[in-house]
């Protein structure tokens, strides 16, 4: 046999060495895969593009959909609306599209709905229904759009609300797109304020829909829509906890009627930032059962300003604290910032903050209201809803002359108490002032001196303020 050279031998072992390391490595390979280790490969489990999960902390921002980092794979939960037969002519009734979309995307952790960009969208009023999967998206880069008034509203539609989120948790509404409520004409119903004839208001029942509705769901995200138009309140948040409102902008005509932009109620942990608001009354509105309420950034005007209540009508109990409103601008608005509440109710109205508000231009910029009666045929009642601990510091700006920039009139026998002025500097915008700012059982103090001075304000306390009326409101 012919002796092997050193060359030979050193080719036959580097040969063997190649041949184990490849089979060392596909062993360990699929040891980890066995492990549930990664890989270079992508997982199949990856996160979804275009998905947006709301954390359970409502401050935190959900994930913008705009990233389209992950794996391409991932689209297979993206369910577009003209997937399942929808038009995006404007005209055509797209409902049943979205409805099938809806119902594929509940069904998927982290489902998107997708409604393009590109088209006009019109579906009936809807109630979009859980419970579904966590992290569900609501995704709208397109026009959405109900029928054009109540001449074309559906029969067996509900007129009260538009599109509703029923049981939902940890559901976000986002996109870079329109929602458009084709309100013009439910502004003109002759039973809305002044659009009868000779501008008076006509009786009988005057339902308008509202426009979006979130119903007892958790832990919800609107984020970077336009919502515009509305028949009546834009955004409705009724029976929910945990809510972020981020980067949206709503808008409807100065004179159209009854069109809030965002309304809260019975709702528990909401902030509201870094959105735009202007419309025909109230740009934020707080009913009862609000709790831990944060709004920062805000800029609303023309509009009916920022508005706690109003609360305790029909004699009811209503119950809110811990509202902080900072870092905001209003103008051209017939309020800036207020509490309004009718007479024989009961409950309270607690820990409320006004912070770093700029005012251009604002008729009763600080208004405490306790006598509100919407039709002035109101009788004089002797309970009332108990408002204390209320701060407003650093409120600048202009007002408008006609009337006091600042009106605290409180209940007879329910006095407002532990009310903070500091750092309150309000001009007349055009003009002079002809009311200095009035008082009316109101007991607070004056931490600096305010322009105009407000020497109406009683301090201390007064001798007695019943229990009765802040019975059942927790923290009260």
């Amino acid at each position: 046999m012919k002796k092997m050279s050193f060359r030979h031998i050193f080719v036959v072992m580097l040969v063997v060495f190649i041949l184990f390391m490849n089979v060392e490595g596909r062993y360990h390979y699929h040891k980890n895969q066995k492990k549930g280790g990664s890989s270079s490969s992508p997982s199949p489990s990856a996160t979804p593009a275009n998905s947006s999960s709301v954390p359970s902390d409502p401050v935190s921002a959900p994930t913008d959909p705009g990233d389209d980092d992950t794996d391409s794979s991932s689209s297979s939960c993206v369910f577009n609306v003209k997937d399942y037969g929808a038009i995006g002519d404007g005209s055509t009734d797209d409902t049943a599209a979205f409805v099938a979309a809806w119902k594929e995307a509940c069904a998927v952790e982290s489902g998107t709905v997708l409604v393009p960009s590109g088209c006009t969208f019109m579906i009936t009023s809807t109630i979009f229904s859980g419970p579904c999967k966590p992290g569900l998206v609501f995704q709208v880069d397109g026009v959405l759009t109900p029928p054009a008034g109540p001449d074309c509203w559906p029969k067996k539609d509900s007129n009260k609300q538009w599109i509703v989120f029923y049981k939902l948790d940890n559901m976000s509404l986002t996109g870079s797109g329109t929602i458009d409520g084709n309100g013009q004409d439910w502004w003109e119903l002759p039973c809305k304020p002044h659009r009868g004839p000779n501008g008076s208001t006509l009786p009988g029942p005057c339902d308008s829909p509202t426009l979006i509705r979130f119903f007892m769901s958790s832990n919800l995200a609107l984020r970077g829509l336009r919502i515009q138009n509305s028949p009546m309140f834009h955004v409705k948040f009724d029976g929910c906890e945990g809510v972020l409102i981020d980067k949206v902008s709503i808008s409807s005509p100065k004179l159209s009627p009854n069109t809030d932009g965002i309304h809260i109620e019975n709702t528990k942990s909401v902030g509201i930032y870094n959105s735009m608001i202007a419309n025909g009354d109230d740009c934020i509105s707080i009913g009862p059962g609000c709790v831990n309420v944060d709004i920062e950034g805000v800029t609303c005007g023309p509009s009916h300003g920022i508005s706690i209540g109003s609360l305790g009508v029909h004699n009811s109990q209503a119950c809110v604290s811990n509202i902080t409103v900072k870092n905001v601008i209003i103008h051209d608005s017939d309020n800036g910032v207020r509490i309004k509440t009718w007479q024989g109710g009961a409950g309270s109205v607690t820990g409320i903050a006004f912070e770093n508000i700029q005012m251009e231009n604002v008729r009763n910029c600080a208004i405490i209201d306790q006598y509100y009666c919407a039709n002035k045929n109101c009788v004089n009642q002797t309970s009332a809803v108990y408002v204390r601990d209320i701060s407003f510091r650093n409120i600048k700006g202009t007002y408008d002359v006609r009337s006091p920039p600042i009106h605290f009139a409180c209940s007879d026998t329910v006095a407002c108490t532990n009310i903070t002025m500091s750092e309150v500097e309000l001009l007349p915008f055009e003009g002079v002032l002809v009311d200095d700012p009035f008082c009316w059982n109101a007991y607070g103090v004056q931490e600096t001196l305010t322009i105009p001075p407000i020497d109406c304000l009683q301090d201390g306390m007064p001798q007695s303020v019943s229990d009765k009326f802040v019975y059942g409101c927790s923290g009260a």
